[in-house]
């Protein structure tokens, strides 16, 4: 992973916990994420007209890719219902560098070296930290603890059949535009159906803050999906968890959660994971 694939997806993790906190931030989970799909397809729509189109051989992977995220927003707005920010965005993402790792060997022979096998098992283990400790204090909330590890299954599914889909596409603007243009017609014509007139009065209040979710979502992905056409998913996937940090301090700032030395030092076992991958 070169210095610029790195940053690439360190600049996607800060911007995925930003979009994630705008959302949690909006009582009604469905709007929000009704708001943060329409936005997700307004930003890519553009760019799917004048990208080149992915290459057949990428389009069942892209098919089941909007499939797998649909789940994905349905688990992630289950968790942010049941279960505070602090709690459920760690164990969400935490869960998925080990899986995307194990995942990634078995499926498409990406077996990562000595450095990077090293580098994703420290990040992992601050992951892990930095998760527990965002359920410390707290009485567990099974349910919302279920629907997260289930959010973070998906992302690792999704991580990996991106990595291969985006591959095989030819181009990562139109393989992100299109799954994200997809997914996004998907997410607000089942809205429509659900909540029919009542839809546009719910989402007026909230629609500034949902689209620009939406918005954020569109290039935190892009990003990611770049830095798979030139590096392999174990390290992208573990570094671009690092979301996780950037997720605890935007709930001590914002939601006024704590942060606490055990966050610190779990922030620091990942820089150290981060060292180890880029030496690879």
């Amino acid at each position: 992973m070169t210095p610029l694939v790195a940053a690439a997806v360190l600049v996607a993790a800060v911007t995925h916990a930003s979009w994630n906190a705008l959302a949690h931030g909006i009582s009604d989970r469905f709007a929000a994420f009704t708001l943060v799909g329409a936005g997700g397809a307004l930003c890519a729509a553009p760019i799917a007209v004048f990208a080149p189109l992915p290459a057949s051989g990428a389009w069942p992977w892209l098919l089941t890719s909007v499939g797998i995220h649909l789940a994905y927003m349905y688990l992630l707005m289950k968790s942010f219902t049941l279960g505070d920010f602090g709690q459920v965005y760690p164990v969400a993402r935490g869960v998925a560098p080990m899986v995307v790792t194990l995942l990634a060997a078995v499926f498409i022979g990406e077996i990562p070296d000595a450095w990077q096998t090293a580098g994703v098992a420290v990040a992992s283990a601050g992951l892990a930290g930095a998760a527990l400790w965002g359920m410390r204090g707290r009485r567990t909330d099974w349910r919302a603890l279920g629907a997260a590890l289930g959010t973070g299954l998906t992302i690792a599914a999704y991580t990996v059949v991106d990595g291969v889909g985006v591959r095989a596409s030819g181009t990562a603007p139109g393989y992100v535009a299109w799954l994200l243009l997809l997914q996004g017609l998907l997410l607000t014509g089942t809205a429509y159906a659900v909540r029919r007139a009542a839809l546009l009065p719910e989402l007026r209040p909230v629609a500034g803050r949902g689209l620009l979710s939406g918005a954020l979502s569109v290039t935190a992905y892009g990003l990611v999906l770049w830095a798979q056409t030139r590096g392999e998913l174990a390290p992208i996937a573990a570094l671009r968890e690092t979301s996780i940090i950037a997720g605890a301090v935007i709930g001590a700032v914002c939601f006024r959660e704590r942060l606490g030395r055990p966050r610190i030092v779990a922030s620091l076992l990942v820089v150290a994971g981060i060292g180890l991958m880029l030496h690879s």
